[in-house]
């Protein structure tokens, strides 16, 4: 007697963009997908900036959602620099042969157009503000337990796909950590110049700072050491502006204003391969990165479409251990290249060597310098997948 089918053939963990995205690639697979989200209907309104790539935009189009999502403001230049020394490079969208480099958009647009989006999806089922939180093997599915108003409630899936860095990640797979003790306030401001599509990443002794150009004014990412970050936030607004402006200098002009100040800890985390079968990791759950070349988010939905389009050209079983190691195969190469430049990047010029000042300078001068080098470099941080 053939087995029951397991409730549905795939279900997420994690309703972030990542997790999203998932969900609507799967659209086309004709597949039963669960996806369960520990935030609330409500819970658009998350203060967050993000940057996509033109990569990530191509992505978005593919799944019908870019169109939806506003504001968005083009990054069509980036100045970088380091402070208190030579060596700058500018990257321009017209040498990436793209409309942009990317765009700054709030977190909470990209995900009301998700959400929407999502309610068009067939064979889709959302459950909101509920909290997976163990799973138990079978020979040919897994049962996911999660909390949902007030009960436990337990479903059985062919895959089980982990979009966050929740308690089912922390269970099931190692996560190697790094701490760059910095932390990153950030925040919004105004300048005295307009930013005409602008974003700079300026690298200081502590780390780096990046403006980035965000509808009238610029979100500011700024790298300091952790005990430094809660005196910025908590500093009178005169007295922040004063700081920043000493930091980054008067290249976007005079800082006018700043609002929305917030600060957290910064540091690598990787998780291995879960330890279960019939699970994938995806987004947060599988890699969390430092933000300094802005690929953390990127990343995540790469890893998205690229899972959905497996599944999406898979018969039969989508939990088999040929889609999980075909997977896994697949990412192994833009993961580790994403990872190592991100890190390499913050590792070499968050010091105060100075001898590595003088190499970090050359190496701007010779990307600048270099047309075919600067455009390899361009086209890693908006497709990836180059090394």
């Amino acid at each position: 007697m053939a087995p029951e089918p397991p409730d549905h053939d795939i279900v997420i963990v994690g309703g972030g963009p990542v997790g999203s995205a998932l969900a609507l690639g799967l659209a086309a697979a004709e597949r039963s997908v669960l996806l369960i989200d520990a935030t609330t209907e409500a819970g658009s309104d998350d203060p967050r900036t993000l940057a996509l790539s033109y990569g990530s935009r191509l992505i978005l189009e593919r799944l019908a959602v870019w169109g939806a999502i506003t504001p968005t403001t083009d990054i069509r230049t980036i100045h970088i620099s380091q402070r208190g020394a030579f060596g700058s490079t500018v990257l321009t969208a017209s040498e990436a042969q793209a409309p942009a480099l990317g765009y700054v958009v709030p977190f909470s647009a990209v995900q009301r157009a998700l959400k929407v989006s999502m309610q068009r999806v067939p064979r889709l089922h959302v459950v909101r503000d509920a909290r997976a939180n163990h799973i138990e093997e079978q020979p040919d599915r897994l049962l996911v337990t999660f909390e949902y108003d007030g009960r436990s409630r337990t479903v059985s899936t062919a895959l089980l796909v982990i979009a966050d860095g929740g308690t089912l990640a922390r269970q099931l797979a190692r996560v190697k950590v790094h701490e760059y003790e910095q932390s990153a306030v950030v925040c919004n401001v105004t300048t005295s110049k307009p930013h005409t599509y602008t974003a700079f990443e300026r690298f200081t002794e502590d780390g780096p700072l990046a403006l980035l150009p965000r509808e009238n004014g610029y979100a500011v990412i700024w790298t300091v050491a952790p005990e430094r970050a809660p005196q910025l936030c908590s500093a009178t607004p005169a007295a922040f502006i004063e700081q920043l402006q000493s930091a980054f200098g008067t290249r976007a002009g005079r800082f006018l204003s700043v609002h929305d100040r917030a600060t957290f800890p910064l540091a690598l985390r990787l998780a291995s391969d879960a330890q279960a079968d019939r699970v994938v990791l995806i987004g947060n759950a599988a890699q969390a990165l430092h933000p300094v070349a802005g690929q953390g988010l990127n990343l995540g939905l790469r890893d998205a479409w690229e899972l959905a389009t497996l599944l999406c050209a898979t018969e039969g079983d989508a939990g088999a251990q040929s889609v999980v190691h075909g997977f896994q195969r697949a990412r192994q190469r833009d993961r580790r290249s994403s990872v190592l430049l991100t890190d390499a990047m913050v590792r070499a010029f968050s010091n105060r060597n100075l001898a590595l000042q003088w190499l970090r300078g050359c190496g701007l001068t010779f990307l600048d310098c270099l047309p075919p080098a600067k455009q390899s470099f361009m086209r890693q941080m908006i497709f990836g997948a180059l090394w």
